[in-house]
């Protein structure tokens, strides 16, 4: 099994990421690859793997984002998938969750992932904890537990703590 490109693609395909391991094409197959899609959307005949010309693409949607495979020729598809699911578990593993916003964040880890999960397109190691042992910069997780703001709430700094008023 052999993976040409990887690619990250928000909603709309516009590739966040990409990663060339081997150079049988070039970055406009993922245009093709966004036509392909969307037609087979409409036409309710969409499958997990699409054929464009000699290039097959393997992709998963995972939350507001694709995470793409190519390969020219006979792949083995199925290893390809678990190593799409595998790549998903590890990047959710590093910043909590794969979303546009975090692979915007951590963009130089996530290539510094690429560069340990895959050589030359094959896949190496997808273990989360021996990838933390390799690569330890530090990744920017999301803060979706944000305190709210005092000018929100109407707190006063110099207004005592509970005061109470008779009715």
């Amino acid at each position: 099994m052999s993976i040409s490109a990887l690619y990250i693609l928000d909603l709309f395909g516009k590739p966040l990421i990409s990663r060339n391991y081997r150079t049988a094409h070039g970055s406009e197959i993922i245009g093709k690859f966004m036509v392909t899609l969307i037609e087979k959307e409409e036409d309710k005949s969409l499958t997990p793997v699409i054929q464009v010309g000699d290039v097959t693409f393997a992709f998963v949607k995972h939350k507001n984002t694709y995470v793409v495979c190519t390969t020219n020729g006979n792949a083995n598809i199925s290893l390809v998938f678990v190593f799409l699911y595998k790549l998903i578990k590890v990047m959710s593993d590093y910043f909590k969750e794969l979303i546009e916003e975090s692979v915007r964040d951590n963009f130089v880890l996530i290539h510094e992932l690429l560069d340990e999960v895959m050589d030359f397109g094959f896949p190496q190691t997808t273990d989360s904890d021996i990838l933390m042992e390799y690569i330890t910069q530090k990744s920017k997780k999301l803060d979706n537990n944000r305190s709210i703001p005092p000018a929100v709430t109407n707190s006063v700094s110099w207004r005592s703590e509970g005061i109470r008023y008779k009715k």
